[in-house]
Parts: structure tokens; sequence; C-alpha cells
């Protein structure tokens, strides 16, 4: 059997793609908690990935890969950030809604 005979159509991983970036969507809209949001934002991170690799290797170009490796910097970067002001707030309140918070003031 040759390699190509156990391929998975592109159209899979995009619609897989799509079905995870919705999820992510729903979860931000949805939820009002903010460490449920900081995940929803990754969930989008990695849908996003996950069609960029797609396309990568659909037209043998190496740029999808640099800008997936890019994607996964900025979303650890902004996972850290986010959850320090998270790790914040919880600190002064012990229940936390995202519509409540309205300034952080030290």
């Amino acid at each position: 059997m040759t390699p190509s005979a156990f391929a998975v159509p592109i159209e899979n991983y995009i619609g897989l793609s799509a079905v995870i970036f919705f999820l992510g969507v729903t979860g931000v809209i949805v939820r009002r908690n903010p460490l449920i949001m900081l995940m929803s934002i990754e969930l989008m991170f990695n849908a996003a990935n996950l069609a960029l690799i797609t396309f990568a290797k659909a037209w043998v170009n190496a740029a999808g890969h640099i800008f997936a490796f890019l994607v996964i910097t900025v979303a650890a970067a902004e996972a850290a950030i986010g959850l320090a002001i998270v790790v914040v707030v919880f600190r002064r309140a012990a229940h936390v809604d995202v519509d409540e918070i309205a300034t952080l003031h030290g």
C-alpha cells in the first residue's frame, strides 16, 4: 500500500478546524468565567494553527509552519499575562464575573 492510500482529505482537517474554532467562539460568548474564556481563546488559536498547517502541507509551503509557530508563541504570552491578571482578580474576590470587572486598580 502506498502512503497516499491512508491520506486524510484536506476538507476533513478544515472541517475539524472550523468545529474547534466555533467551540472556542461559543465558549467565549456563553461563559463568563475568565479561565474558561482563556481556554476558549486557546481553542481558537489551535484551530487557526490547524488550518495554517493544513494549507501549508497542501501547498508545499513552509510559511504556514512559520506562522503557526508565531501563533503558538503569541498564545503562550497571552496565556501567561491572562493567567496573571486572573490570579490578581481572584485574590480580591471569591467569585469573578467578567462583566463585573470594570478596572484593575492596585
